[in-house]
């Protein structure tokens, strides 16, 4: 039988640089309250599980399972944390469903970056404590090195990389979360300050708060629920090596492997045609050329005359992060896979706006953790 697990309902809360109006908690509830009345479901009685993506260091408080259930409706129900990006957490859900567990399971992840202080270091206490962390060095440094990497092994010119930011933040311009859209030329990105070397500062995502819910559906229930179901027909995920110097830096492993698995449950043969739009994980401008190239929606180091030549641009042969993506919108830390998510799903129903691209029927979308891990997801939707 088929894989046909049902996208319900979806909502959204803040999308801005700060939100200091609004507590964790709150961003939360406005986004589960979204999305239950757009799902047309009552929490406190049609869902058998909860799953919120949050990580513990993020949060600045330990166990934060103990502190999802209020503003979910979730009080004295299955509530799990998955610490993993929030396409992982979809993936859970769909594992919970398929099984039978639940027919109906809610997925929030979130980011309130504005109250962090100290992102670098959070972000450097994922690296080795021996070999990999160092004090006061900006944790991009293992970007830099991924990149100078796929530059080389893949033969990608280095303004191609800088291309991607241009497209992506032109499409922002015309996305109402589009925090960080802006028209540049590709001399302004190269000329930017070094994040680092090669990569630059405005190649590089800058994070942004935000709170994302999904609401998903067995088959059988979906056709009762809501009047607009994005399927979800095939998902995959995946964790290469932690160890950074075991890794292949040139290739995004993790997203072949889980486009893979996904492909393979969705029966997609021919990725490079079997899709209206994509939306892929795009933390660094280069991240989007080497995620293609793992989606095989580009063969190996052409992603970037791609880009170059107008095919991945809204009106191009296949849109790419038609969005904005992460550097256009901005980065929600492990609502990031959400937030790929929640623009496929927009245009499948044909709500995108301004954004909107014509017949769209069927996307991809995959996810990446982040520095300094190799974890990444695919999903595939479809009407």
């Amino acid at each position: 039988m088929p894989f046909k697990i049902g996208i319900v309902g979806v909502g959204y809360a803040g999308f801005d640089t700060m939100t200091p109006g609004l507590s964790t908690r709150e961003l939360m509830f406005e986004a589960a309250s979204r999305a239950y009345a757009d799902a047309g479901i009552d929490p406190r009685k049609d869902v058998q599980s909860f799953i919120c993506c949050t990580e513990d260091f993020w949060e600045g408080i330990s166990i934060t399972d103990e502190y999802m259930p209020d503003q979910l409706g979730a009080v004295l129900r299955p509530l799990c944390t998955v610490s993993s990006d929030g396409l992982v957490g979809v993936a859970t859900a769909c594992m919970h469903i398929a099984s039978g567990l639940a027919d109906v399971a809610v997925v929030e992840s979130h980011s309130k970056a504005s109250d962090v202080v100290n992102p670098n270091e959070i972000m450097s206490f994922g690296f080795d404590p021996v070999y990999n962390r160092h004090l006061d060095v900006d944790p991009r440094f293992l970007a830099g090195l991924e990149m100078t990497r796929y530059l080389k092994d893949s033969g990608t010119k280095r303004e191609y990389c800088a291309d991607v930011a241009v497209k992506n933040k032109k499409n922002a311009l015309s996305n109402t979360r589009g925090v960080y859209g802006t028209n540049l030329s590709r001399e302004t990105v190269l000329a930017s300050p070094n994040a680092a070397a090669p990569l630059t500062e405005l190649e590089s995502s800058k994070v942004i708060d935000g709170s994302i819910v999904m609401v998903l559906a067995s088959a059988e229930k979906a056709k009762k629920l809501g009047d607009h179901t994005v399927w979800v027909r095939g998902i995959g995920w995946s964790s290469d090596t932690p160890v950074i110097e075991d890794r292949d830096l040139a290739t995004a492993a993790y997203a072949e492997q889980a486009a893979a698995r996904a492909y393979k449950m969705a029966d997609v043969r021919a990725p490079v045609s079997a899709f209206d739009l994509a939306e892929v994980d795009d933390t660094y401008s280069y991240k989007e050329l080497q995620h293609l190239e793992a989606l095989k929606l580009a063969a190996k180091g052409k992603a970037g005359r791609m880009v170059d030549s107008g095919s991945f641009d809204r009106n191009g042969k296949l849109p790419v992060n038609a969005s904005g993506g992460s550097l256009g919108v901005g980065h929600l830390l492990e609502a990031t896979g959400l937030h790929r998510l929640l623009e496929a799903i927009l245009q499948l129903r044909g709500q995108a706006g301004q954004l909107q691209i014509p017949g769209a029927r069927k996307a991809v979308v995959q996810s990446w953790r982040g520095i300094p891990t190799a974890t990444g997801a695919v999903a595939v939707l479809g009407n």
